[in-house]
């Protein structure tokens, strides 16, 4: 018996060193008007997964994303980041949110000075910032675009550049509130190809489950604040019946071939 415990002592100090990258315990969130927006969420997602986060409109992916950040004080439950406690109200450098919508991000003259804002606000040296800005703006394939208005760029400039100011505060988790809408097929293409290459944990919020299927193993289906189903992304969105029944449809590409030979579940185990 001392000898077992002895063996398994090192596996639990290196649990105990690679902590969830999120860990969620009874999270609730009631809204000052009484609308209950999030139930009893417990969740655990793991240093450099990739999760769908799919419903119907108002099941709550934007209020937990949200809750995730600090911006909103659980009415319950508590939420961890890499082991230690989110506290609402602060500054969350460890997450980074990318909005829906762009032009709720962008707000500065020209593309380098919305990426560096982030940046400058974390009180790093000037030559720290310019790097950080130069990386991110590469990684995003925005370097061209750096002296422009953000606000003369197409909708897919303005998510790239959204992600690289993200990306350049350095951040271990992303969470993307739908980063494929309004998005050209081309626009869109290079947002998966970007997302595909980047390292860190992201959380994806999308009602394109095209966009799902193919970046994320794991799916999180949500209905009026509620878990419904965690699990393999196949399995959940190769099932026609759940998803009709949360107001959802088939993905598009889920009846081509390719998907029905090589990934396509057996819905009867």
């Amino acid at each position: 018996m001392e000898q077992a415990l002895q063996e398994r002592q090192p596996i639990l100090k290196q649990e105990e060193a690679n902590p969830p990258a999120i860990s969620i315990s009874h999270l609730s969130f009631c809204y000052p008007d009484c609308t209950h927006a999030i139930y009893d969420l417990n969740l655990q997602v793991q240093p450099g997964e990739r999760v769908g986060i799919v419903g119907a409109n108002g099941c709550g992916k934007t209020t937990f994303f949200l809750l995730l950040c600090g911006i909103l004080t659980p009415t319950a439950g508590e939420i961890s980041i890499l082991g230690k406690p989110v506290i609402p109200g602060a500054f969350e450098t460890r997450v980074g949110l990318v909005f829906q919508n762009p032009d709720d991000q962008l707000f500065s003259a020209s593309v380098w000075e919305d990426v560096a804002f982030g940046p400058r606000n974390l009180g790093l040296p000037p030559d720290e910032v310019e790097q950080r800005v130069n990386t991110a703006m590469t990684l995003t394939n925005v370097v061209d675009l750096a002296q422009r208005p953000p606000h003369h760029l197409s909708g897919g400039q303005k998510k790239r550049v959204a992600i690289a100011g993200v990306l350049a505060t350095n951040p271990e988790i992303l969470l993307l509130d739908e980063p494929s809408a309004q998005l050209d097929p081309r626009s869109r293409r290079q947002l998966i190809r970007l997302l595909d290459s980047l390292p860190q944990t992201q959380l994806i919020a999308t009602h394109d489950l095209d966009l799902a299927l193919e970046l994320c193993d794991r799916t999180i289906l949500f209905s009026e604040g509620r878990i419904i189903c965690d699990g393999d992304t196949y399995a959940i969105l190769g099932n026609a019946e759940l998803l009709e029944q949360y107001a959802l449809e088939l993905p598009l590409s889920y009846s081509r071939p390719y998907c029905q030979l090589n990934h396509a579940p057996d819905m009867n185990r």
